[in-house]
């Protein structure tokens, strides 16, 4: 259904709660515009109508995760992941503290109280633990994919060898895979029949749509990444053995 420049801001995101994202990326808080039209909102921000409307049609393109991830080598998963972790921290999550904050304190005070309070606390403890996973795993299994194409092992895969291993880092990661329970509890299950404003709502499907995002993320580790990673670490202990016979 073709996008109407003339309906309401409100009534647009209440159709599609995605909208509400793509109009923040150009500058169109959906909670400040809300009463003006989708030409009118353009008009006041200075953008072209056009490029905004293919901004919220792309809202309907299959998601740009590479279908044959499977298949590539494993510096270009880790790539991959690197570049999803870099969208949730610059993009994603200060999106939703940005509409977590705006909340207006009429819009269900309790549960508006306690995402203010878990929210944040959320953020830190993922940002944590992506870029501890950067520096310890993906930087071991670049180490060891590094081992693997150089004729001499250096000192440093032998240290990582004795310290790290990949099996201990997935274990470590299935336990941490549920991170928002805790979220999850407080919405209802994102249950948008039971949030009062049309804001409320959009919070509850963008925290919905995130969570699912941090599962296919997850799913990629756990399925592609580690798998990987696991044959990787045999094949660099195994030429290590070779490298101490022939010694």
């Amino acid at each position: 259904m073709p996008i109407n420049t003339h309906q309401r801001i409100a009534e647009l995101v209440d159709d599609n709660y995605a909208y509400a994202a793509v109009l923040y990326y150009f500058g169109i808080k959906f909670y400040d515009f809300d009463q003006a039209t989708l030409a009118q909102a353009c008009r006041q921000r200075g953008l072209k109508v056009k490029q905004v409307i293919a901004g919220l049609e792309s809202v309907y393109e299959q998601p740009s995760r590479p279908l044959s991830l499977a298949t590539y080598p494993i510096d270009l998963v880790v790539a991959y992941l690197k570049h999803t972790h870099f969208v949730f921290i610059k993009e994603r999550l200060p999106y939703l503290s940005k509409l977590i904050h705006s909340l207006r304190d009429t819009d269900q005070d309790e549960v508006v109280k306690d995402l203010r309070f878990i929210f944040p606390l959320f953020v830190e403890d993922l940002i944590h633990h992506i870029y501890q996973e950067e520096d310890e795993l993906f930087s071991y299994i670049l180490a060891l994919h590094q081992a693997c194409r150089e004729p001499n092992l250096s000192s440093r895969v032998y240290y990582d060898l004795e310290k790290r291993s990949i099996q201990d880092f997935a274990v470590h990661h299935s336990a941490d895979d549920d991170d928002m329970e805790g979220i999850r509890n407080i919405v209802h299950n994102y249950d948008t029949r039971r949030a009062g404003s049309l804001h409320l709502r959009v919070v509850y499907a963008e925290l919905q749509q995130f969570e699912r995002d941090l599962k296919v993320h997850a799913s990629v580790e756990n399925e592609i990444l580690f798998p990987k990673a696991l044959a990787l670490e045999k094949q660099v202990k195994q030429a290590i053995r070779e490298k101490v016979g022939l010694n």
